[in-house]
């Protein structure tokens, strides 16, 4: 026998205390609620003791003992029990069953949003940088000649300052000047684009 339902196992198949089962379940299919609080009294902490052996989460495996014994009573007229301890037993497991699966679904939704809503944000910094870009390029347009290259080399292109003044032919001094120049005119600019763009 499957140990799930040797837990629910007691002296023996056929009585609750001084109750027949059988006629319990007879009066159950009834209607009698006192044959349902019997059943619901004798078994309750059985069922539970067995959801929560498999969850470990008090709340669930409550949770899933009170939709067992609702099951119970919703379908009493229709169900054909020979063992109660192993029909109940069986409810039990299929519900932890359909748990473990909703929780595994919800998870791997979960894992699918983020993955998505993170390859969201990477697109939307991507589109923010080239954007940003774009103005910075359009302001060092803007700028004088020299003061534009010594900007668009050092800043855009990362060369550094002295590279960029051999390669314009001036001091490292003009060089820094145009620098400092196009840093203001640029950050001037930027910074009501930056305020919009955020």
């Amino acid at each position: 026998m499957h140990t799930f339902i040797l837990y629910l196992v007691f002296v023996t198949n056929y009585m609750i205390g001084k109750y027949n089962i059988p006629d319990l379940l007879l009066l159950l299919k009834e209607g009698d609620e006192k044959s349902f609080a019997i059943i619901y009294d004798h078994y309750w902490s059985k069922l539970y003791y067995a959801a929560y052996k498999r969850l470990k989460n008090q709340h669930a495996s409550e949770e899933i003992v009170q939709d067992v014994f609702l099951t119970l009573w919703r379908r009493r007229r229709d169900l054909e029990i020979d063992c109660l301890p192993s029909y109940l037993a069986t409810m039990v497991r299929y519900a932890v069953y359909h748990y473990f699966a909703k929780e595994k679904a919800m998870r791997d939704r979960e894992s699918r949003y983020s993955t998505d809503h993170l390859a969201v944000e990477h697109f939307a910094d991507q589109v923010n940088n080239k954007l940003i870009l774009e103005k910075i390029n359009e302001l060092s347009n803007q700028l004088p000649e020299k003061c534009s290259l010594v900007f668009k080399y050092n800043k855009l292109e990362d060369i550094s300052l002295k590279e960029v003044a051999d390669r314009l032919n001036i001091s490292q001094k003009t060089a820094e000047a145009h620098l400092t120049k196009a840093l203001k005119v640029v950050r001037l600019n930027f910074r009501g684009y930056l305020l919009f763009f955020l």
